[in-house]
């Protein structure tokens, strides 16, 4: 009866990991976002996978907004924001990068 006053406490919710694909640190930071009808505002590219990437950003942007990235140069990328917290954002590209791009931009050279 001793251990009746556990069953009630809170734990703090578990971080599972639901990324499709493995993310790679980058060798070029540097990326423009740009919300529809704005003006694109720097911002810097953590890592990136085929399918997405984590960005530090201090625009006002939510998860669900649509955005267009140019990363390093790029064509513009269409891409939907999944997370948001702080300055950090999360993004699901429309389509996956082609692999001469993501090469060029990871450490990933395989």
């Amino acid at each position: 009866m001793g251990f009746t006053s556990f069953q009630f406490r809170k734990l703090p919710p578990a971080r599972v990991e639901h990324r499709d694909g493995l993310r790679h640190p980058v060798l070029f930071g540097k990326v423009t976002v740009r919300r529809h009808a704005q003006r694109p505002l720097s911002a810097l590219l953590v890592d990136l996978s085929v399918y997405g990437c984590r960005i530090l950003h201090e625009g006002r942007v939510k998860a669900g907004d649509r955005v267009w990235l140019r990363l390093a140069g790029s064509e513009t990328i269409g891409a939907t924001v999944v997370w948001s917290e702080g300055d950090r954002l999360g993004c699901k590209f429309d389509n996956n990068l082609g692999r001469s791009l993501f090469r060029a931009l990871t450490l990933q050279t395989g």
